[in-house]
């Protein structure tokens, strides 16, 4: 009986296979090259350190992104790919910047204090003081009898306590306070605190707000909001200690500050609980809901999602931080009445002239909002 001949491969596949191998060597020499590429970054890395240099450098990076899609257009590669590829590769190189330098001191060795230390932002900023050579000192609720023996020889008293104490803790601070310690605070409204350190303390002052949460990783393209009050030289190196680990420091009077954040957090947060809390008592099927929805959507209720998943105290001081605030809030429900009017009659051209008008002011904001939020939603897709 013959034996029956081995099958021979077909011939599509041994060139598949040919050319399977031809990817796996470049994409070898890819890894090679993005090793090779982080050895030169490192050697930035030391570079910046040995001169005090800022991590992040915009001008360069968008300069460096053009080119990479005119690049790509040249040679037939898309060039929204290229970009994403390289905003990534320079994110991650920011990133490990940053990691190197936040072991960076602009004062090493200095003595901090850190008021309400031991909440979890107090704990966050002890935690990258510490890394950078600071000698950190904390006070919180239990700590008063020892004040005088935490503030001696400070040079920077920073505190970090809740919106409707942040006054009264300045006043009972300050006559412990040597005359040159820098004076600061990170609550998210500015006016009130800043008026209370400059009546209570002598010396430099200055107000911050760190616009992100002891959960970030990294202070990469992280906003700082800094409204200066009294000897701006002698803060400086606080903010050149912010810019030092990644962060983007913003300057802002702190009345326009509050304006602002009376928008971007307090009104934003209570549509969000409001939207929230109709899904709840409705008892909406949220896994109905996420099914059905787009990426966009999933996205908005993502939103919605992540606010619960937080401290309710935060929201509560964030939400009803001033009268202005809550003031704020009753022009919004007006306004909402006011909408509610159109529904109630069902006159769609009134809606439409409406929403016309709306869209006309929002116009030279509507090509980047696209663009935005096109972006998240293909990232979201590759995501899940």
């Amino acid at each position: 009986m013959k034996s029956e001949a081995p099958e021979r491969p077909d011939p599509a596949a041994r060139e598949l296979e040919t050319l399977r191998k031809a990817i796996d060597a470049i994409d070898h020499d890819m890894v090679a090259l993005l090793k090779a590429r982080q050895e030169q970054v490192d050697k930035v890395v030391a570079l910046k350190q040995a001169h005090g240099l800022p991590v992040y450098h915009p001008a360069r990076e968008e300069n460096m992104i053009s080119e990479k899609r005119r690049t790509a257009r040249a040679v037939g590669l898309d060039p929204d790919l290229l970009e994403d590829l390289f905003r990534r590769i320079l994110r991650q190189s920011r990133v490990e910047q940053t990691a190197q330098l936040a072991r960076r001191g602009i004062k090493p060795g200095a003595r901090i204090l850190l008021v309400g230390g031991a909440g979890a932002m107090g704990r966050y900023l002890g935690r990258w003081f510490t890394d950078a050579g600071y000698v950190v000192r904390t006070l919180d609720r239990g700590d008063w009898n020892a004040v005088a023996t935490l503030c001696d020889a400070i040079e920077l008293a920073l505190l970090s306590v809740p919106i409707e104490d942040t006054s009264a803790v300045i006043k009972q601070l300050a006559p412990h306070l040597p005359p040159d310690c820098l004076l600061g605070d990170i609550t998210s409204v500015k006016a009130a605190p800043m008026a209370a350190m400059l009546e209570a303390h002598p010396g430099p002052v200055i107000g911050l707000h760190p616009l992100f949460g002891p959960a970030t990783t990294t202070m990469d393209k992280q906003v700082v909001i800094t409204s200066p009050g009294r000897q701006a030289p002698q803060c400086q190196w606080l903010l050149d200690q912010f810019i030092a680990w990644g962060a983007i420091v913003v300057q802002a009077d702190p009345a326009e500050h509050d304006n602002a954040m009376a928008v971007i957090q307090a009104l934003r947060h209570f549509a969000t609980f409001s939207f929230g809390k109709f899904l709840f008592e409705r008892r909406i099927a949220l896994d109905q809901i996420l099914e059905y929805s787009s990426p966009i959507y999933r996205l908005e209720l993502g939103m919605v999602g992540r606010l619960f998943a937080q401290d309710p105290t935060l929201y509560s001081e964030i939400i009803l931080a001033s009268p202005e605030r809550r003031q704020l809030l009753r022009d919004y429900l007006a306004s909402v009445q006011d909408s509610l009017a159109l529904i109630e009659t069902g006159d769609k051209a009134a809606f439409e002239t409406h929403f016309q008008k709306i869209a006309d002011w929002f116009d030279p904001f509507s090509d980047q909002a696209l663009r935005e939020t096109t972006f998240l939603i293909h990232k979201l897709i590759e995501r899940f």
